[in-house]
């Protein structure tokens, strides 16, 4: 059954809001939903985290909120914020649209491969709630630069505002990693597609199971990335069993989020500039050669941006990861000849020692004489 978006729609704004469909075809079990996780696969997740899991750091996650008490985000929930100032600390979802994202982030599930796994199962997300306009986003982006966020995901598309835009600056200046979506296709309108439009921000676009661009994800000038958005499952408490599957530039966004986190956890000296850097310079190109209007630079590719190489970059890697090291070449320095100096050794001692073979000859033959 597919629910509407406003089931998952932030109060008064137009979200990049999640398409919802209750999964009545599946029995209600927590491993259910991990094997329906197709893009752990597609993205080589598991391969990825035996290199980090995104231990060390913290991801704001600027939404309606998180459900902290979610079996699959036990211990991965930092208190946070409510911006409206009017009590609580961002732990209480009353959408659950939050939640969804804050467990494709770091969900840690549960014991015997159940529940929902996270791209990076080690970082810590700090809800910070709402994003109701430009005034409150603004206020959330400070409020996560203030309290340590190196990430932040923000899974909405909203008008924007200057505020907004100085907000968006100073938290790039402070070396944060911004993310959004790039709006559905609800968010046509240009004026709708905040703060993703902003230079500073990676905008998210949606593909699905094939790789494709989804139908619904809006497309333009600031899509800069594409991951998978289609029948995405997520923890939410809203729903019997707990967990959802949704559609939509928001679960792209997501995992994106959770990508920036292993790399910044795996090179903790890369800015967050060379972090994205790594997403977009590795991501795979879907359509026409180089970046456009509806892949952006291409589609995430995981493991490459965790493991590519760099010249500008730091060659020291966090305490998580041990890069195998390089195959070992032989120096050279052969003086533009081209041969390596042993083989130059080796001739002249096989030309030396043929010298004194024809000096002994020599003087045997002259004493014979």
């Amino acid at each position: 059954m597919r629910v509407g978006t406003s089931a998952v729609r932030f109060a008064a704004l137009a979200s990049v809001s999640s398409v919802v469909l209750a999964l009545s075809g599946l029995p209600a079990y927590a491993d259910q939903y991990r094997n329906a996780q197709w893009y752990l696969k597609a993205l080589r997740v598991n391969d990825a985290q035996r290199l980090t899991e995104g231990a060390g750091v913290t991801v704001a996650v600027i939404d309606t909120g998180v459900m902290a008490s979610h079996p699959d985000l036990k211990g991965a929930v930092l208190p946070g914020s409510n911006v409206l100032g009017d009590g609580g600390d961002g732990r209480m979802d009353p959408s659950g649209h939050g939640t969804q994202m804050a467990g494709i982030i770091a969900a840690r599930g549960r014991s015997g491969s159940r529940g929902v796994l996270g791209i990076a199962p080690q970082a810590k997300v700090l809800p910070v709630r709402p994003a109701d306009g430009a005034l409150l986003a603004s206020k959330a982006i400070e409020w996560s630069v203030a309290h340590g966020a190196k990430v932040i995901s923000m899974s909405f598309a909203i008008a924007g505002s200057d505020g907004l835009a100085n907000a968006v600056k100073a938290a790039a200046a402070a070396d944060v990693v911004l993310i959004a979506g790039s709006g559905n296709d609800s968010e046509q309108d240009s004026t709708n597609r905040y703060p993703g439009a902003y230079p500073e921000v990676l905008a998210v676009g949606a593909v699905d199971r094939n790789g494709k661009v989804a139908k619904f994800s809006t497309q333009g000038s600031q899509v800069a990335i594409t991951a998978p958005g289609v029948d995405i499952p997520v923890a939410d408490g809203h729903y019997p069993s707990g967990y959802a599957i949704v559609d939509g530039t928001s679960p792209a966004t997501a995992i994106v989020a959770g990508a920036a986190a292993l790399i910044r956890a795996k090179y903790p000296k890369l800015s967050a500039a060379q972090v994205v850097e790594r997403l977009t310079s590795t991501a795979v190109d879907r359509g026409p050669p180089g970046r456009d209007d509806v892949y952006g630079y291409g589609e995430l590719n995981l493991m490459a941006a965790l493991t590519a190489k760099a010249s500008n970059e730091p060659t020291t890697a966090g305490p998580t990861v041990t890069d195998a090291p390089p195959e070992s070449q032989p120096d050279s320095d052969d003086g533009g000849s081209g041969i390596p100096p042993i083989m130059i050794i080796g001739i002249g001692v096989v030309v030396l020692v043929g010298a004194v073979a024809a000096v002994f000859i020599a003087v045997r033959r002259s004493r014979g004489a």
